[in-house]
């Protein structure tokens, strides 16, 4: 694409890579007249500014000369020292004279701009060069085989590179090699090219076609490969260029051959050595890969020839090309449209026409307005390949992992081929952090947790974090709630030391020691307390204490002792003073059943972690230990430290990692699902150990596979399901699919994953009610028979445990048998074998009646009372109208009225929109059969799963996923009993087939 254009009949030479800005020297050219025949000659700079859109470039300064130039060569000599700032410009003459010019001097318009000449050559100077490692040396060439050297700091005495060659003959180019600062190359009209060292000073090579027709208008060095030299031929009977390597010279090992007629100028890009440019006879200016003498971009042509062609030394994709049409113009081999030049036409047109009135009036007429039909820019397309200088020399990415990659196109050497190079390092940041989880990770695999916690004690900084730990430590010794109430502070032994009588009983019924309670209320005179506390200490402590004579007493322990012996723990709790909590914690450790353990610890935690004093808040995380609360832990721990640094989130994980694995010893099962936070804490942490590298111990803390992460997230509401420890009914929705166990991998922080599934939502049921209140369905802790994929619920809480903390007694409740045709344990990728025990049965009770036996088919409709069905065997069986009363059908479950709502609500739409008298029909006998439904969810014989994934096909059909919704359909019917979602799956279906068919 053209980018400037000067209208001068010159030679020409671009200013040297290390100036700023670009200039452009021109010098007239001899041997050449333009159409006025003027012999004036001048040297003139022109600034290349290519935010400039218009064709025309900036004169900076000219000098009338008495010369005519065969050659102009630029150099960067004394810009170092600022003896000359802008760079010396060396002129050949026609004349046998080589001036210097001083390029500064001359764009500031001073007079005294001549640093030296020499007419020391006999005949016109047609060759300069500037060696590229010595910029004072200076090389020409003129005629009669005349070479020199010249020294800039003495210019008086030039040297020459040798004795001249024979026969004498003139010389057209000279060329300093790009490699080695010695060699020097200069070539003649007649085809031969010589080559010198300077070292030497003698002629070491020569280079000559045998078939005598090469006539040698151009020579340049390979940038980059020392032995390697290009020629060019301006014979119309031989247009080629030729490149000869020296270490084989008796012929050229390639030919570029393109153009039609004579070249007559070629130049080697420095900065990419795959662009050759060449310009001839032809009107042709082509740009050469030398490697593969291939043409890979072609400049528009002109209708004169091109003498000279040069690229830019410090834009690489500048050229400028000078004509025989009086014109120098300046390219770029980046592609683009020539709109600039045809907008500078389309200008020189219109200021043809003077803006005259042509009728006399003296009034100026507005500026030409062309016709708007022409030519459609022409585009010309860019290099085949991008040139080096557009490819990076060095870069670097971070990767996954903590991995950098880096990239380094070294230089090749001159006799090797380019190389690339990629390096992957590690970097690792957070050295601490990666020496704690390693830590962390081998305890997990030794299981030294006793030692692991024991030396987080030595080392807490501060009393709250040496206490946490201790309670930690607690889970994994004997007599777990004797541990706790010593780190409490309570003691048997240390009953003597108190002297308050309050405290004394206080101190007793806190430790279980009724005997010495009941005698210090009869010592206290406190007759009531003595035998209350007897009845509840058993029937010969009573007796002892019968003796006394009973009286009503109020004091400040009656309370507590009301509690103790109506085991009414909740008003305790949610009534005492918080700066007593540890008396209330300790209570509930000696007195509260297993069941309710958990949930009273969490729900003294949760006053704490309300309380305004932020120490009170921080002692809740002791509560939630307690308790097993793991996703309570995580909030009030987050709360109460507020740190975001690595080593902060390390001391979060390591607490989690034990509090869950103390809870697996002590409960002998697996642990609960992970919430939200948890789970956002964890992906961060395995996140960061990723970032640093240590990629095998982040996979153990993530999920075990993708269908485990969040399928729709829920607000959180702050409600508890009685007796469940006090976890939040919110548990995120998600689908899993649980194939074949492969391999145990290590163990991690998702062995043994249970992953909630079913949603409770705001104000439905918690699971435990749901399955009290429907013995049919089927147990949500294990997978449905028919497959081995699962869909199951949540345990009945969400962060606490179901039978109670690591601090309740040990009591375990046997857990629910599995389901007729469960084949074993569905474990995870990462989980470890689980041991096959046989399922012990529950003792039927005491007042337990068998069904009837079922002699008859039942008849019922769907969803209807079973029960009215059974008959007497032989019974008749006769026909009779029902009652109007009992018919009335029971309101469905709030919390449920949604469904109803969404699902009528998509036939109605669809009705409004079908078109089909037959899908008329179909919505209407779906409308009509989705009743079994409604009168399921009246009934509430739904198991949990069933509803919640009917739940997330309404939230699809609001946001119009009908293609979700038909995918949550499909995996409720293959993994629920038929008999329970027979009689309204398959209406379903049809209603969410037509509306995403519909589009409605």
């Amino acid at each position: 694409m053209k980018l400037k254009e000067i209208n001068r009949t010159a030679i020409q030479s671009w200013s040297p890579a290390q100036h700023h800005p670009i200039y452009l020297a021109t010098g007239t050219s001899a041997q050449q007249l333009d159409a006025s025949f003027s012999t004036n000659a001048s040297l003139e700079f022109f600034e290349l500014d290519l935010t400039d859109p218009s064709l025309d470039m900036k004169s900076c300064g000219s000098l009338s000369s008495s010369h005519r130039y065969h050659k102009l060569a630029w150099g960067p000599y004394g810009m170092d020292d600022e003896g000359h700032p802008s760079g010396v410009l060396i002129a050949g003459g026609e004349h046998g004279n080589v001036i210097l010019y001083d390029a500064a001097k001359i764009m500031a318009g001073e007079t005294d701009v001549i640093i030296a000449e020499s007419d020391k050559h006999t005949g016109p100077v047609r060759a300069l060069d500037v060696n590229p490692f010595q910029t004072n040396l200076v090389a020409s060439g003129g005629n009669e085989s005349e070479i020199y050297i010249w020294d800039m700091n003495n210019f008086g005495s030039p040297m020459t590179p040798g004795p001249k060659t024979q026969p004498l003959e003139d010389i057209s180019c000279v060329a300093w090699n790009r490699q080695v600062q010695h060699i020097l190359a200069s070539a003649s009209p007649s085809g031969r090219a010589s080559v010198w060292d300077l070292r030497k000073n003698d002629l070491i090579i020569k280079v000559s076609d045998h078939s005598n027709r090469m006539h040698c208008s151009g020579l340049a060095w390979n940038p980059e490969v020392a032995t390697q030299l290009v020629l060019s031929s301006e014979d119309d009977r031989m247009p080629v260029i030729q490149m000869w390597d020296l270490r084989f010279a008796t012929s050229p090992f390639k030919i570029l051959e393109n153009h039609t007629r004579g070249v007559l100028s070629i130049n080697w890009s420095l900065a990419d050595p795959e662009l050759l440019l060449s310009c001839g006879k032809d009107n042709r200016i082509l740009c050469w890969n030398p490697n593969t003498a291939e043409v890979v971009y072609e400049l528009p042509t002109s209708s004169q020839w091109c003498f000279d062609i040069q690229w830019c030394p410090r834009n690489p994709a500048v050229l400028s090309a000078a004509s025989f049409d009086g014109h120098i113009d300046v390219y770029s081999i980046m592609g683009g449209t020539n709109q600039a030049q045809s907008q500078r036409h389309a200008d020189q047109i219109s200021n043809a026409f003077v803006n005259l009135d042509p009728f006399g009036t003296g009034q100026t007429l507005p500026p030409l307005q062309l016709p708007q039909t022409a030519a459609p820019p022409v585009t010309v397309n860019p290099l085949k390949k991008p040139p080096k200088w557009i490819r990076r020399p060095v870069g670097a990415s971070f990767a996954f992992g903590g991995k950098l990659v880096s990239l380094e196109n070294a230089k090749p050497n001159a006799q090797q081929p380019a190389s690339h190079v990629v390096h992957i390092s590690q970097v690792v940041t957070e050295t601490a952090f990666l020496k704690r989880s390693d830590r962390l990770q081998a305890t997990l695999s030794g299981g030294g947790f006793v030692g692991f916690c024991q030396e987080k004690i030595d080392a807490a900084e501060n009393e709250f974090e040496k206490t946490l730990w201790s309670f930690l430590k607690a889970n994994f010794e004997s007599d777990i709630r004797s541990k706790y109430l010593e780190l409490l502070g309570y003691n048997k032994e240390e009953l003597a030391l108190k002297v308050n009588v309050d405290g004394l009983i206080t101190q007793a019924l806190l430790t279980g020691d009724f005997e010495g309670a009941v005698e210090l209320c009869l010592h206290d005179n406190r007759m009531a307390d003595s035998i209350i506390l007897a009845i509840a200490g058993g029937a010969e402590l009573l007796e002892k204490t019968q003796k006394k004579y009973f009286t009503k007493t109020h004091s400040k322990i009656t309370k507590l002792i009301s509690a103790v012996v109506m085991k009414d723990w909740h008003d305790i709790l949610k009534t005492c003073d918080l700066q007593n909590w540890k008396e209330a914690l300790a209570a509930v450790m000696t007195y509260a059943q297993p069941e309710e353990f958990s949930s009273l610890c969490d729900l003294l935690g949760g006053r704490l972690e309300a309380a305004v004093d932020a120490q009170l808040q921080a002692q809740a995380c002791l509560c939630y230990i307690c308790a097993g609360n793991v996703e309570k832990l995580v909030s009030c721990w987050t709360k109460a430290q507020g740190g975001h640094c690595p080593l902060s989130l390390q001391d979060l994980v390591e607490k989690v990692v034990v509090l869950r694995r103390a809870v697996e010893q002590t409960q002998r099962s697996s642990p609960t699902a992970i919430g939200i936070l948890l789970a956002e804490k964890m992906s961060q942490y395995a996140g960061l150990l990723a970032s640093q590298g240590s990629l095998s111990t982040a996979i153990t803390y993530l999920p075990d596979n993708t269908n485990q992460v969040c399928y729709t997230a829920y607000p959180q509401v702050d409600q508890y399901a009685p007796g469940s420890g006090g976890a939040p009914l919110y548990q995120p929705h998600q689908y899993s699919s649980s194939a074949a166990p492969p391999p145990a991998e290590p163990p991690g922080f998702f062995s043994q994953y249970t992953q909630p599934t079913s949603p409770v939502y705001p104000g439905h049921p918690p699971v435990s009610q749901c399955l009290s209140s429907s013995p049919t369905s089927r147990p949500p802790f294990f997978p449905s028979p028919s497959s081995s994929s699962s869909f199951t619920a949540p345990p009945s809480s969400g962060g606490s445990f179901q039978h109670g903390g690591p601090g309740s007694p040990v009591s375990y409740m046997p857990r629910p048998p599995p389901p007729i045709g469960f084949s074993g344990p569905q474990n995870g990728w990462n989980d470890p074998p689980a041991l096959n025990r046989a399922s012990k049965k529950k003792p039927p009770p005491m007042n337990y009646t068998p069904p009837a036996p079922i002699t008859a088919p039942i008849m019922a409709p769907l969803g209807a009372d079973p029960q009215a069905q059974l008959v007497p065997s032989g019974a008749p069986q006769p026909l009779r109208s029902i009652p109007a009363e009992k018919i009335m059908k029971k309101p469905i479950p709030e919390e449920h009225l949604v469904l109803k709502n969404t699902f009528e609500g998509l036939i109605q739409k669809c009705l409004a929109v079908a078109t089909d008298p037959q899908t008329k029909r179909k919505l209407d006998d779906a409308n009509k059969r989705l009743e079994a439904l409604y009168d399921k969810l009246r009934e509430q014989t739904l198991s949990p799963a069933i509803v919640g994934g009917l739940h997330n096909i309404a939230r699809s059909i609001e946001s119009r996923a009908y293609a979700e919704g038909l995918g949550i359909h499909t995996h409720i019917v293959s993994h629920s009993n038929f008999s329970e979602t027979s009689a309204f799956m398959p209406v379903l279906k049809v209603v969410l087939t037509q509306a995403n068919k519909l589009g409605v």
